[in-house]
């Protein structure tokens, strides 16, 4: 008997939809994009969320109609570079630890409102009026760990000392981190401030040395 083929509701660095068998450590959430099992839209709104995998025992329909399409993201370093934040349902403590970052990052006195920051992601994810992923230059010596870069060869996650390339299949392998030049980063600027501003993401082992909150 042939194994299943994977669904299509993975989510990669870019903010790509992929059917591949990669486990996922979250859950994500950009509203209504399939029909039957088939993934036809990129996404339904600027809300673009980072819930937990279970919730109690309350259990989240796939491929349900009428239901949000079920996406699964490899991490959270994964799921941030993908332009998602954390949702201020299921996970309040990392929505609140992320948007104190955010404030402190850019020097407000109050913490932007969800509709604010889904607002400002989604800006910096996508090409106004496209599905274009908006990737952005940073100096390699700005870069906060948790952050992710486009090589040649794909995204790699940035770590204090080294890059970590990422593949449908997982971490693989460790380059040394450039200390100069222009890295073209895939984490959009609010979230890059939120990391620079002390939010740790988790990182799945498999990437080697990583921030773990």
């Amino acid at each position: 008997m042939n194994a299943a083929r994977p669904m299509r509701n993975r989510v990669t660095p870019t903010g790509e939809i992929v059917a591949v068998d990669l486990r996922g450590a979250w859950m994500g959430n950009r509203g209504i994009l399939h029909r039957d099992t088939e993934v036809v839209r990129f996404h339904a709104s600027a809300l673009w969320i980072i819930c937990v995998l279970r919730q109690g025992d309350r259990r989240v329909p796939q491929w349900a109609p009428g239901h949000y399409t079920v996406l699964f993201f490899h991490d959270e370093a994964v799921a941030l570079a993908a332009g998602h934040r954390p949702c201020a349902s299921c996970r309040r403590d990392a929505y609140d630890a992320y948007r104190r970052a955010w404030s402190a990052a850019a020097g407000l006195d109050t913490a932007p409102r969800a509709a604010e920051i889904d607002r400002q992601l989604h800006g910096e994810r996508i090409v106004r009026g496209t599905h274009r992923r908006r990737f952005h230059p940073y100096d390699w010596a700005d870069l906060p760990a948790g952050a992710f870069a486009r090589l040649d060869t794909g995204p790699a996650l940035v770590l204090s000392d080294a890059l970590v390339p990422w593949t449908t299949r997982g971490y693989a392998g460790r380059l040394p981190r450039p200390v100069r030049g222009a890295a073209e980063v895939i984490t959009p600027p609010s979230t890059l401030a939120v990391l620079r501003a002390g939010y740790l993401p988790q990182i799945d082992a498999t990437a080697g040395t990583a921030p773990v909150p």
